[in-house]
């Protein structure tokens, strides 16, 4: 058999559970839903920093944010590490990636190991984007989301037929601001989204710095919702906040709902180009976002924090002559597991990138079970106190029982934070007993040992990826790329 094609399709911002595939109460994506039925489906992947940058910056180079020097949206990513693309390139592959890069605007810091481009400059626009290529820049008429779908197609129209192809598909939705296409303006009306069981949870029992992000429903700008707040929402009551927070998640929800709905198209018709063209069979599509969501859940909209909802990543994966139909993969992987996991695909292994930390999962998607993988994940979120949502610097592990989380609250900040040092805090939470994450039980003395464990296992996995520990303020910095 030839080498395999790749098309490797990421959405920004897509939680899994807005994908009817894992089981959405909200919305539903018939063509993701056929890359799990004929394919695979991840219940565990993690990514390892909950947010844009960070998070593409790790699958394309398999490290974390300490390797690839990008930690934060603010961060360049550091062009001296290399990519999956590029050893995929040299080794004969056809490239191409269109859509959101978010990698930084530099010439430097510009797609590499691509035979033809076409990205964003930052998040970019839905309606008639700015886009940058070899060739420079220019304004492109029509909506994002089809336009990288188009760019896509157009590229495997005009590929060499002899040659492998790998085709990195990079839509800029369902991002903020949650402008949908047209075609979708009576999906999901106000009223009808079922609310998250978890949106009332007081966070109670959660480190001080948590209770204080600005990530509230009620948080959302109008500028989000877009309709006009009724009179009788506006007040300061409990009731009030209450009702309008309500209010508000229906119409965000209504608008990335429909954002989400035009991606599923994308995937359908790229499905469907390569079944007419009769390259489906030896074809690995995945699917995946570069994080999760909070989509009302425990009260919040956004990401960056470690609890499920933000740290958990889809990924559907569709390869039939390799990948048994309706495979479920609930080993932990993470996505500096991606990397490998492609170049093996490829015929590959792990010397082509060496600076790469994680491990192929092929051959779990192949149904195989691998006694010696590590049930665990390591992660670390770098920005602290952001101007607009002030989430705090903090890392930790998650296993399939627990989750260990310190916020050792100081470190990177962004432009116009405070860089405020606000007093270590820890959280842990029971995920059998739990699996919402309602209850911290760091201070419950029951569970002293287990806190003893996963604080030990925090520290021997940052010394394994080379991560050195939060040690108060003298702690050395990242330092960023000059060359």
């Amino acid at each position: 058999m030839s080498r395999p094609n790749i098309v490797f399709i990421m959405s920004d911002d897509h939680a899994a559970h807005s994908i009817s595939a894992y089981g959405s109460r909200v919305n539903t994506t018939p063509h993701m839903d056929r890359l799990a039925h004929e394919g695979a489906r991840m219940d565990a992947l993690y990514c390892t920093n909950s947010i844009c940058t960070p998070s593409r910056a790790s699958i394309l180079t398999g490290t974390y944010s300490h390797i690839n020097r990008a930690p934060s949206i603010y961060s360049e990513f550091d062009h001296r590490v290399r990519t999956f693309p590029e050893v995929l390139q040299e080794h004969g592959y056809q490239t191409a990636l269109y859509g959101k890069w978010h990698l930084g605007r530099s010439a430097r810091s510009r797609p590499r190991g691509v035979d033809d481009w076409r990205i964003f400059p930052d998040q970019g626009d839905y309606v008639d984007p700015v886009m940058i290529g070899p060739d420079g820049q220019e304004q492109i008429t029509g909506y994002a989301t089809d336009i990288v779908t188009q760019q896509s197609i157009g590229f495997l129209e005009e590929r060499d037929p002899e040659r492998p192809f790998c085709l990195l598909v990079h839509h800029k939705a369902p991002h903020r601001p949650w402008i949908p296409h047209p075609r979708y303006g009576d999906l999901y009306e106000p009223g009808t989204i079922p609310e998250p069981e978890t949106m009332d949870d007081d966070h109670a029992t959660r480190a001080e710095v948590v209770r204080e992000v600005a990530m509230q429903l009620d948080d959302l700008r109008p500028t989000d919702y877009k309709d006009e707040l009724p009179p009788e929402l506006e007040g300061e009551s409990e009731d009030a906040r209450r009702a309008r927070s309500s209010w508000k998640y229906q119409r965000y929800m209504r608008d990335y709902l429909r954002c989400v709905q035009a991606v599923d198209d994308s995937v359908g018709e790229i499905l469907s180009w390569l079944e007419v063209n009769e390259l489906d069979e030896n074809t690995l599509v995945v699917y995946t976002s570069d994080q999760g969501f909070f989509l009302g859940d425990h009260g919040w909209f956004d990401k960056r924090l470690m609890l499920d909802e933000s740290l958990t990543m889809p990924m559907l994966a569709r390869w039939p002559a390799q990948i048994p139909a309706g495979t479920r993969l609930t080993d932990t992987l993470s996505n500096v597991d991606i990397a490998a996991t492609l170049l093996e695909v490829a015929g590959r292994g792990v010397e082509d990138l060496p600076d790469q930390q994680g491990r192929s999962f092929l051959p779990q998607l192949r149904g195989e079970s691998v006694e010696d993988w590590r049930q665990a994940v390591y992660y670390r979120y770098w920005e602290h106190d952001d101007p607009e949502h002030h989430a705090p610097a903090h890392y930790g592990v998650r296993t399939p029982e627990h989750k260990y989380i310190r916020y050792y609250n100081d470190g990177l900040g962004s432009p116009g934070s405070s860089d405020r040092i606000m007093p270590v805090e820890d959280e842990l939470y029971d995920l059998v007993a739990d699996p919402r994450e309602m209850t911290n039980v760091a201070d419950d003395p029951a569970y002293a040992q287990v806190l003893a464990e996963m604080q030990a296992l925090t520290a021997q996995l940052q010394a394994e990826y080379g991560d050195a520990p939060y040690e108060g303020p003298d702690t050395p910095r990242l330092e960023w790329p000059t060359a």
